[in-house]
């Protein structure tokens, strides 16, 4: 089986447009993530801070109190941890065209947005959320209110992980082991669907 050099080029082009696009789309999602939970995390600080001062329960100020501190260090971490979409793409767009340096570029970056779903990752939130569990649920003597506030915490944790993009692991995983044969010759190798607003194609990487 042979492909004409003009085949084998609008292939590496098509490939390359559908990584740029990901990181593209992934940049764009990283924005919005990072300020979205930024704003979610600003504004529970801001409400906890003003129930520990002015709520007449004295448990409401309690817990707010410890909210507030979450809240901060949520905010903090929110707004300093980057990701890594945008330097990627303009990584990409300063690489020239190599498709050899884009494929490695969507690799690194979709290892990263794994690691950020991993189990090491939810170590800080798990150790946040215990801690202010059992200021609540042990040190103030109201273990059904502990345990709500963990379990509280955790979700809003895994739901922020959860949402973070994922565009550089989905254009990785598009590409398919393929094996082709003709007689006694076998080609392996991968094929990926390459849509674009202005057509369909396959691309193929032996």
């Amino acid at each position: 089986m042979f492909f004409s050099p003009l085949a084998l080029a609008q292939q590496s082009t098509q490939e390359y447009q559908a990584y740029e696009d990901a990181l593209a789309r992934g940049e764009r999602h990283a924005n919005v993530w990072q300020y979205g939970w930024a704003g979610v995390y600003a504004s529970t600080l801001a409400v906890n801070v003003y129930q520990a001062s002015e709520s007449d329960s004295r448990d409401t100020r309690y817990d707010a109190r410890v909210g507030a501190v979450k809240s901060a260090l949520a905010l903090a971490g929110t707004l300093m941890d980057r990701q890594p979409h945008p330097a990627a793409r303009r990584q990409l767009s300063e690489g020239g065209g190599d498709i050899e340096s884009a494929r490695r570029l969507l690799h690194e970056v979709a290892a990263e947005e794994r690691q950020r779903r991993s189990l090491e990752a939810r170590l800080g939130s798990l150790l946040v959320n215990t801690a202010s569990g059992l200021l609540i649920g042990v040190g103030d003597g109201r273990g059904r209110d502990g345990a709500i506030n963990f379990a509280t915490g955790m979700l809003v944790s895994e739901l922020q992980l959860q949402t973070q993009p994922r565009q550089a692991s989905v254009a990785i995983n598009r590409f398919q082991p393929a094996r082709v044969s003709f007689g006694d010759m076998h080609l392996e190798g991968e094929y990926a669907l390459l849509v674009t607003p202005n057509q369909v194609g396959v691309a193929l990487r032996y």
